[in-house]
């Protein structure tokens, strides 16, 4: 499109440049209908004085350009912001004056993002501190990155090679510093880059995420995995519903209905917002006895919940290990699904009191609750047995 724009590298490149054409004709037209309006000072020799035809015809033209330009804007705005269900979900924070990539395989980068070619890529975006933007000149993209809420915006890449990464949103002393690169590759290619790929030590796994059994980096599911279990989660969220909380199974996409009759759809960002401040959002027929997580949890340990969550869709996603709890005598295996009922009764005293059967928030601190553990991500080791260990008070 010109050796004054950038590379075009992305499907949505080719579209924006078109629009960036068209508008800037549209802006002359503009300019052009200013300077020689009637009363301006230039030469008129030979100009019509009347001609309804052609002022009819000028309007008309006009209108119809106005119309198709907005239509054709309206359509593609629309298929930026429609994620696409196949795409590969990266998870990126920003902070002073950095860039954290997150990859469900439990990869991790700073100040680079590995792409596929020909393949949708979905970013789950947030700052860690003051607004950022994200931008990709050869992509054509641009989101800002804000505090406390997630962005999020796809792209999908067109030809292999690397690409600038910038912040466009002043943020700091260090500002012009904040760059990266995109770096994308052939499937195959790609493919061979998760699999040799280690995580760079300026970035590592937290402590809390990494199991003493397993070799390698742990997907994030796993993380997030480990995490509900440390944090007593599991506790009150049952896979049956029969916790004090709700059940998690199905609940990224389904609809809420709050305290005060308002009804909300269960994203991401109502994960995140239930797991910092349960007492905002409380499903109907739940109590208010979940406490907040505030300053206990970082971003990317959030990321690992909410993708821990989003895995648990079906029952037979909430499978435990066997022998998962130590605290059981009789060695008898727990089914799928099953409540407090069906726990042993001296290794759970209070299983009785837990009678609800729907929502209200996405992490328990009842000690004494049964030890069901939703699991859509991975299987946990005995870390699931002792209840009144892990369990927040």
């Amino acid at each position: 499109m010109g050796n004054f724009l950038p590379e075009q590298a992305s499907t949505f490149a080719g579209t924006v440049d078109q629009m960036y054409i068209v508008l800037t004709r549209l802006a002359l037209i503009v300019y052009f209908g200013v300077r020689y309006r009637r009363g301006a000072n230039v030469n008129r020799v030979g100009a019509l004085h009347e001609s309804t035809k052609l002022e009819l015809s000028w309007i008309v033209l006009l209108l119809v350009i106005s119309l198709v330009t907005f239509g054709w804007g309206a359509r593609f705005y629309v298929t930026m912001y429609a994620m696409p269900e196949d795409a590969l979900h990266v998870y990126v924070s920003g902070k002073q004056w950095m860039w954290q990539m997150q990859y469900p395989n439990g990869q991790r980068e700073i100040n680079v993002l590995h792409v596929p070619v020909g393949r949708p890529v979905r970013l789950t975006m947030i700052s860690q501190d003051v607004i950022h933007s994200f931008y990709i000149p050869a992509f054509r993209i641009k989101h800002d990155v804000l505090p406390g809420i997630y962005t999020s915006m796809w792209f999908q890449a067109t030809q292999a090679g690397e690409y600038d990464l910038f912040c466009t949103e002043y943020c700091g002393t260090e500002h012009s510093g904040m760059v990266g690169k995109v770096v994308a590759l052939e499937p195959r290619q790609y493919e061979e880059w998760l699999r040799t790929h280690v995580v760079g030590g300026a970035d590592p796994i937290p402590e809390s995420a990494v199991g003493s059994a397993n070799e390698g980096p742990q997907t994030m599911a796993q993380t997030g995995e480990q995490l509900f279990i440390s944090f007593g989660c599991n506790s009150c969220h049952l896979p049956n519903g029969q916790g004090i909380g709700p059940s998690l199974v199905g609940l990224l996409g389904s609809e809420q209905v709050m305290a005060d009759g308002q009804t909300i759809v269960a994203d991401a960002q109502y994960i995140r917002r239930s797991i910092l401040d349960p007492r905002s959002q409380i499903v109907e027929g739940y109590p208010a006895v979940m406490p907040t997580y505030e300053g206990q949890i970082d971003e990317q340990e959030l990321f690992s919940l909410v993708e821990y969550i989003s895995a648990l869709t079906t029952p037979a996603d909430t499978q435990q290990a066997p022998d998962s709890n130590p605290a059981t005598e009789t060695g008898s295996d727990t089914t799928p699904g099953t409540g407090p009922e069906d726990s042993q009764p001296d290794a759970q005293p209070t299983d009785s009191g837990q009678e609800s059967s729907d929502g209200s928030s996405l992490s328990g601190d009842q000690p004494d609750a049964a030890d069901n553990t939703p699991s859509g991500a991975g299987q946990t080791g005995s870390d699931n047995g002792n209840q009144d260990e892990n369990s927040q008070p």
